[in-house]
């Protein structure tokens, strides 16, 4: 295994190896798959392979990096979201509303 090179910025490009060009790469190629689930196929060095399925867990969601700038965690998004449903007119009998 490689070891790291003490204090060195892992952002700085002369660190980054040739062989890892990403300036053809496309961001969020893969992000609607990784939402919907995935698949990691793990290559063992004894030649077997190991398949692992990851889903989102039952009410989990993913925000946008847009979004999760202004609510980095659960607890943000929740208070945010209990303000909003005190904002919205509750509905009874599928046509009256309440305030």
């Amino acid at each position: 295994m490689d070891k790291l090179i003490p204090n060195s910025d892992p952002l700085d490009p002369e660190m980054m190896l040739p062989e890892y060009d990403f300036r053809q790469g496309l961001r969020g190629k893969h992000y609607q798959a990784y939402r919907e689930g995935h698949t990691v196929n793990i290559h063992h060095l004894n030649g077997s392979t190991t398949v692992q399925h990851f889903q989102l867990e039952e009410g989990a969601v993913m925000l946008d990096p847009e979004v999760r700038e202004y609510f980095p965690d659960s607890e943000t998004v929740n208070q945010v979201l209990r303000t909003l449903i005190g904002l919205i007119p509750r509905k009874i009998s599928g046509t009256q509303t309440l305030p």
